[in-house]
């Protein structure tokens, strides 16, 4: 049998997989099928899938003399031109997967009948072997493409997470709570709380169309720019205009930026707002509800937008919920949206600001029958407005629902009323009473829950030291204080707990508790002179 030239390649075709890639480009790849010493470079030829040639070599039984076909191919052209002369289609499942193809033999001569079945045996053999290097390195390729786009994503949510506020901001008379829920793939919710002049604060709701780095990266420069010019403009539409003009030459095409922006004083209640294309913010307000309307373009779309402001006062014990649309958008099996209604309904609760966020989030979650995956980033931000704490407070702090926080609220009672009077020993009781009364907040009013704080303030009278221990267990029935009975304890007749609050009464000279709302409230009062001090002996 004549010799055969020794440069017998190789071309892999592979179809497009994706509706998303051209239908008309096949990817190709060109390797020495056997290792060989020769002068001329391999041929790497890209066949488009929709050339003709790619369904007559399907179709073809074996070696092909390409000097036959009488095809409109451009393949076949750049074939011929490249010296080709005969071609074995490699074929797996009906598809081809590549060509094993020779060029003119040094005699010159015909290839046999011979040649021709040593070609398609090798080709036969070599079909199944090829389509499992192709599948090998398909998904070589896919996973690093799934790891780049999961360390992509990673180094995203690092930037969004690290732009959100680390703290809430403490305003007397206020209550403010905010969450933020990142979907599976990140998206660009925004939050923020920027500390302005004269004790006023701007509020931010925003979202960032677009997934991944980019728009983290959009949402980073956005907040910028507006943290910028919220300290040098007044006006929240001036400052909406500000950073529109300074996002739309650099933003990336097809992104833009809802924005929600507020100046609130909290001292009055008095909010100026504007919106740029944002979702409309909430306000629960007695037994009504409505919203903050105001008008315009979101921010990265066109240069010198104008936006509307409006104005409103936060009345007392109002609710304003600021949201994106991973909350009203979100869809059960039947694909229904949440929708603000739901939202609306949530909020007729009248709940306190943690406890509404915890309701919103519970309600989504029944609303999705625990089928439907989350589809987008949800940001909840809440701001009440409450009763401040009594002028003459001399503490008011916050301690989270933990084991052991009970001992820092003896501290720092103890520490608040260091200077007013009460003699040591009942202050001493106080303290204790006030420990009890904070253990007993954080562990039955709020479950020890993290998202729950207690709250302390003390306060002095010209007659008496005043501790209120507050918590958010006000759907709970209030229990009167047992007498223990040690026998029918022991006995199991009557339940081992209930010493807190018998302990309790007895330490100080008035106990008081009641309810609003949501909310729970422990109130100790020890009168700086005389009181029942028999218990000093005790």
């Amino acid at each position: 049998m004549a010799s055969l030239q020794p440069t017998i390649r190789r071309v892999s075709l592979r179809r497009p997989r994706s509706a998303a890639a051209p239908a008309d480009v096949a990817e190709t790849v060109t390797e020495p099928v056997q290792q060989a010493t020769f002068d001329d470079e391999s041929l790497a030829l890209d066949i488009a899938a929709n050339d003709p040639i790619v369904a007559y070599l399907e179709s073809a039984s074996g070696a092909v003399e390409l000097a036959t076909l009488d095809l409109d191919s451009p393949a076949l052209v750049e074939l011929r031109a490249n010296g080709i002369t005969l071609v074995v289609p490699l074929v797996s499942n009906g598809e081809l997967i590549g060509l094993l193809h020779v060029g003119r033999r040094r005699s010159d001569q015909d290839y046999s009948a011979d040649d021709r079945r040593l070609l398609e045996t090798l080709a036969a053999q070599a079909a199944p072997a090829v389509r499992v290097g192709q599948l090998v390195r398909e998904q070589q390729a896919e996973m690093q493409a799934r790891g780049r786009l999961e360390q992509e994503l990673a180094v995203a949510q690092l930037i969004q997470q690290n732009f959100l506020p680390k703290e809430l901001p403490q305003l007397a008379g206020w209550q403010v709570a905010a969450y933020y829920g990142p979907a599976r793939t990140v998206g660009g919710d925004f939050y923020d709380f920027i500390e302005l002049p004269d004790g006023r604060y701007g509020l931010v709701v925003g979202d960032v169309t677009d997934k991944g780095i980019p728009a983290a990266m959009v949402m980073a420069a956005t907040r910028s720019v507006l943290r910028a010019s919220a300290q040098r403009l007044q006006e929240p539409g001036a400052v909406l205009a500000r950073v529109n003009d300074n996002l739309c030459p650099d933003i990336p095409e097809n992104m833009f930026v809802t924005c929600f922006y507020g100046v609130l004083d909290p001292a009055t209640g008095h909010l100026l707002y504007a919106n740029a294309g944002h979702n409309l913010p909430l306000v629960r307000s007695g037994s009504e509800s409505s919203e903050l309307r105001a008008t315009g373009m979101p921010l990265g779309l066109m240069p010198g937008m104008n936006y509307e402001e409006c104005e409103t006062t936060i009345a007392l014990d109002a609710t304003v919920l600021l949201y994106s649309d991973g909350l009203v958008e979100a869809h059960d099996p039947a694909r229904e949206m949440f929708g603000t209604a739901r939202a609306v309904e949530v909020l007729a609760a009248d709940r306190e600001a943690e406890p509404l966020i915890a309701d919103l989030l519970g309600a989504l979650e029944s609303f999705g029958a625990g089928h439907q995956e989350q589809e987008d980033d949800i940001t909840l931000v809440v701001i009440q407005r409450r009763e401040a704490a009594p002028s003459s407070a001399l503490a008011d702090f916050e301690l989270d629902s933990a084991p052991g926080h009970e001992r820092e609220a003896m501290r720092l009672v103890g520490a608040a009323l260091a200077s007013s009077g009460l003699e040591p020993a009942r202050l001493e009781r106080l303290q204790t009473a006030v420990a009890e009364a904070t253990m007993n907040a954080m562990e039955h009013g709020n479950g020890y829950s993290a998202n729950r704080p207690v709250r302390v303030i003390v306060s002095l009278s010209e007659s008496e030291a005043v501790v209120r221990i507050v918590d958010h267990g006000g759907d709970h029935a209030i229990r009167a204080a047992a007498t223990p009975d040690i026998e029918a304890k022991l006995a199991g007749l009557q339940s081992p707990r209930g010493w807190g609050l018998f302990l309790i009464e007895k330490m100080v000279d008035r106990v008081d508790q009641h309810t609003k709302g949501s909310l729970h409230t422990v109130e100790l009062a020890m009168l700086l002179k005389g009181g029942d001090d028999a218990t000093d002996d005790a």
